[in-house]
Parts: C-alpha cells; sequence; structure tokens
C-alpha cells in the first residue's frame, strides 16, 4: 500500500471513529438528567414567596433547626435538620402535600429539604436565608391554630387544650386581657408580657354543666380572645368546637 492510501485509510478511520463518539449515548448526561429531575423537588423561595405559601391551608410547615427557635407563627412540626428519615411519621402521609421548610439562616434547611424530597415528597419549598431573612420582612402577633375541634364531650366533664401565642415582631409585647365569649369557657395566658420573638402557652378548658342547665348541649363554638398592646396587633381570636352529649 502507497503511503497515499495510508494516509487515506487513516483518515476515514478517525473520521468514523468521530462519528461514533458523538452519536454514543452519553452515560453522564443520563445521570444528571436523573439527579436534576429529582432535586427539582426542592425550591429555594424567598420570604416573601414563603409566607405567601404559608398562607395555603394544604401547606404543611417544618421547622429543622437545632438547637430549638421561635417558631414561625403556623409551624406544624419542628424536626431536627438531621432526625428527618427517623421521624418521618410526623410529615402528611400525602407526599404531594406542599413542605414548607426552614431553619435559622438556611443552611440546616438546605440539608434537610433534600432529605425530605428524597424521601419521595415532591412540593418542598426551602426558605432562603431562614428566619433571620424572614424576619425582616414578615411581623405578626398571633393565637393558633385559628381553631381546635374537642370532639365529643360529656356532659359533667371538663375538656382541655391549648394554643400557642407567639410575638412576631422586634419589641416586646404586654397581654392586657384575655377573655371568653361563654362562661363555660376559661382561658389564660402562662406569661403576660413577652419578649420580642417570643412565645407563650394559652390554657383552655371547657365545662358545658357550668350553667347546670342544657343550654351548652349540642354542636357548640365557644371563643377566645386576647388583646394586646400592640397597637397593629391588638385583638386576637381563636375558637373551640365540641359536641355536647349527655350519658343515658
Amino acid at each position: 500500500m502507497n503511503q497515499k492510501n495510508i494516509i487515506l485509510t487513516i483518515v476515514i478511520a478517525v473520521g468514523l471513529g468521530l462519528v461514533w463518539f458523538i452519536s454514543k449515548p452519553s452515560v453522564q448526561s443520563n445521570s444528571t438528567n436523573a439527579v436534576s429531575t429529582k432535586n427539582s423537588a426542592v425550591k429555594l423561595v424567598s420570604p416573601s414567596e414563603f409566607a405567601e405559601r404559608a398562607r395555603d391551608k394544604n401547606a404543611f410547615i417544618v421547622d429543622v433547626h437545632t438547637p430549638e427557635q421561635t417558631h414561625i407563627p403556623g409551624t406544624d412540626a419542628v424536626i431536627a435538620y438531621d432526625q428527618i428519615e427517623q421521624n418521618l411519621d410526623k410529615l402528611p402521609t400525602d407526599k404531594s402535600t406542599p413542605i414548607l421548610v426552614y431553619c435559622r439562616s438556611g443552611s440546616m434547611s438546605a440539608t434537610a429539604a433534600k432529605e425530605i424530597a428524597a424521601l419521595g415528597f415532591t412540593n418542598v419549598y426551602d426558605l432562603a436565608g431562614g428566619t433571620n431573612a424572614f424576619k425582616e420582612s414578615n411581623v405578626s402577633v398571633s393565637l393558633a391554630p385559628d381553631t381546635k375541634a374537642l370532639g365529643t364531650v360529656v356532659y359533667g366533664d371538663v375538656a382541655t387544650t391549648t394554643f400557642s401565642l407567639t410575638n412576631y415582631t422586634p419589641l416586646p409585647l404586654k397581654i392586657i386581657r384575655v377573655s371568653t365569649s361563654c362562661g363555660c369557657t376559661k382561658a389564660s395566658v402562662e406569661k403576660e408580657e413577652l419578649e420580642a420573638y417570643e412565645s407563650t402557652t394559652v390554657n383552655v378548658s371547657f365545662d358545658p354543666a357550668v350553667h347546670k342547665d342544657d343550654t351548652d348541649l349540642g354542636e357548640l363554638i365557644r371563643t377566645i380572645y386576647i388583646e394586646t398592646d400592640n397597637p397593629n396587633f391588638p385583638n386576637l381570636e381563636s375558637t373551640i368546637t365540641a359536641t355536647v352529649v349527655k350519658n343515658n
């Protein structure tokens, strides 16, 4: 074979090799797509978007910071960022539920959000900057939850429950007055003065037999009222519901 033919053969071989290399399936590309698809379940959101999504009653809000901090009002669960899988029972069973995750600065929540997504949850939102950023644009004084269902209460028994009162502002707060809509319901706060970003427990008791008659039988709603010295959040309220029955 002369030199010209040898050169031609080499050129053809190199060309065929390039065609094969370009057209072959890329394992690395497929792997990258798989990771991207998996991580797409986690969305980093701003404090304003987090607050907007938190107003969705279907959303489930999780504080993953350690040590425990004052929670964003409406928080549904508190789970350490490195204990997610061990506390799977605290998360919703429906894995399409929007899960809103936060910590103090955003580092712990980033780890936890990835773990929650890896467990199969498809709508996970991570608060960028954590509560440090959230506090700058979101202030509130809240009584949570909005309502507590006591279920069936037997006339003559006393049912009890608790609410959480949170001063999510940079200023101290004083509780001026605590009252209820009926004498059958009593409420009290464990602390009457709260520091900035501090919470306290509101203890509530319900005694349907207090009036000694049948006025508190059947389906009932009673309201708890709290007055504060914060001019932007002077009046708060939540309710309890109950079905009161008499034993035969």
